[in-house]
């Protein structure tokens, strides 16, 4: 799909620059979404009929980041996913993570304090160099939620390495415009409701077999079985043997909207979306009077921002105490040139 026909499918009101707090549904999305809710109100089908979606949503979102089905795991949201991870590490591990990082991802590591977890921050900046042999496990996001800042990837990953740490990467702020390789991570979660374009409740997390070995599958249920629809009633544990075995019963609704708006992502490719995006980012770096960045999102520091943008009918964000501005798929020219005036505009 080329990008004026994805682009086609979405009808934001000018001015939506949000992306990096809640992503717009394609039509696709919202049109399966509809046709869910509907068939809910009346009973016309039975459950099973949405179920489906959670494999085909797993299926895309694994072909986005380039790994097989069979190591993504579904959940509702990133501390959840993460929160299984943080119970099961033994006692005493050490976490390095960055200060400034958003608080689901740090948060699951930090209420293991009571058995000896100790969380270890520093700026995102410094992380790879402030890798010590005496680190077990390096948490941080790919991209930072405030400021949009992308990580050193390589540096962390050759830094963790080095120590013998495990890395759990947290691609929320990622997966969906700037090309990620989840298969370079021992861990990787996403939440699917921002740049994902995919309703809230629903969240990836992507395992080696090697993690998975020692994770204890805390919230497991029936949809974690190996046979789900075998496994409703009674003993014995019998879980799936790959990524599922971790997963959360799905919310039928969120996932079958989240399918095919992963699956227009693929479609369109993320590299392209990357191009896209970036290339607004950028006009509204230029029209600030600021160099050329690399990410999609862009925090500034101006008088007034909040205020200004919201007279000119543009919604954004405040993060950090600093204007966060975010591009995506049916963000405009027009969008980047209405913020712009409104921003430079004196008087």
């Amino acid at each position: 799909m080329d990008l004026a026909a994805a682009r086609s499918l979405f009808e934001p009101e000018p001015g939506w620059l949000n992306t990096a707090s809640y992503g717009l549904p394609p039509s696709t999305a919202w049109d399966a979404l509809q046709a869910a809710q509907d068939e809910w109100r009346h009973g016309r089908v039975s459950w099973e009929v949405w179920g489906v979606s959670t494999g085909q949503a797993r299926a895309a979102f694994a072909r986005l980041v380039g790994v097989a089905e069979t190591d993504v795991t579904t959940g509702a949201q990133v501390s959840q996913l993460v929160g299984q991870l943080a119970a099961s590490v033994p006692d005493g591990t050490v976490v390095l993570a960055p200060e400034e990082d958003f608080t689901s991802l740090l948060f699951p590591w930090l209420a293991q304090a009571h058995r000896g977890v100790v969380v270890r921050t520093v700026p995102a900046a410094q992380l790879a160099e402030r890798v010590t042999p005496d680190v077990d496990v390096v948490a941080f996001s790919v991209v930072q939620s405030a400021s949009g800042a992308i990580a050193d990837v390589d540096g962390v990953l050759a830094a963790a390495r080095a120590a013998g740490a495990v890395t759990v990467a947290d691609a929320t702020q990622a997966v969906g415009w700037l090309p990620v390789d989840a298969s370079r991570f021992d861990a990787l979660v996403a939440g699917g409701y921002k740049w994902q374009l995919s309703p809230r409740g629903t969240a990836f997390l992507v395992t080696t077999a090697e993690l998975r070995s020692w994770v204890v599958p805390s919230q497991a249920g029936w949809w974690a079985g190996d046979d789900p629809y075998a496994a409703y009633y009674g003993p014995p544990l019998r879980l799936a043997s790959d990524a599922r075995r971790l997963d959360l019963s799905p919310a039928w609704f969120s996932w079958v909207g989240a399918a095919p708006a992963l699956e227009l992502l693929e479609a369109v490719t993320v590299e392209t979306v990357h191009d896209w995006n970036v290339g607004l980012a950028n006009r509204f770096r230029a029209g600030l009077g600021l160099p050329p960045g690399d990410s999609a999102i862009v925090s500034v520091d101006v008088a007034g921002a909040q205020e200004r943008l919201e007279a000119a009918g543009v919604r954004a964000a405040v993060r950090g105490g600093r204007l966060r501005v975010s591009f995506h798929l049916y963000s405009t020219e027009a969008d980047v040139d209405l913020a712009v005036g409104a921003l430079t505009r004196r008087g």
